[in-house]
C-alpha cells in the first residue's frame, strides 16, 4: 500500500490553506493515503472554533483523500468539542485518530483492502 507520511516531529502544515500541499504531494506519489502526527497539523486544528479542522479534512475529502493522524495520548491539548469531532468522523472512512502508528496503518490497510 503506497501512502504519503509526515516526519513525527515536523510542522508540515501551518494552516488548513496547506491542504494543497498535501493534495498535491499526494498527486505527485500517485496515492490517495496520508499518515500524518499531531505535530504535522496546524495548532488551530485541534481548537474546533477555528475551523481550521473542518476546512482541511473538507479539502481532504473533496479529493477523496484519507487521512489517518496519529496523536500520542496527552500529547496536545484539545478544544472541549474535538473528541466530539473525532467520534463523528469515526463513523467515516476518510479520517482517522490513532495513539499508535501501527493502529493507524492497519486501519489504512483495512480501507484499501476494501476497495
Amino acid at each position: 500500500m503506497a501512502f504519503l507520511e509526515g516526519g513525527p516531529d515536523e510542522g508540515w502544515l501551518v494552516s488548513a490553506n496547506d491542504a494543497a500541499r498535501v493534495i498535491e504531494a499526494c498527486f505527485s506519489h500517485g496515492t490517495q493515503t496520508v499518515l500524518l502526527y499531531a505535530a504535522n497539523l496546524p495548532m488551530g486544528f485541534f481548537d474546533i472554533s477555528t475551523g481550521e479542522a473542518g476546512e482541511l479534512l473538507q479539502k481532504l475529502r473533496n479529493y477523496r483523500i484519507r487521512l489517518a493522524v496519529v496523536c500520542l495520548p496527552g500529547e496536545f491539548t484539545f478544544s472541549s468539542r474535538f473528541d466530539e469531532m473525532i467520534a463523528d468522523e469515526a463513523r467515516g472512512t476518510h479520517f482517522g485518530w490513532f495513539a499508535q502508528r501501527a493502529d493507524a496503518l492497519a486501519w489504512l490497510q483495512r480501507l484499501a483492502a476494501s476497495t
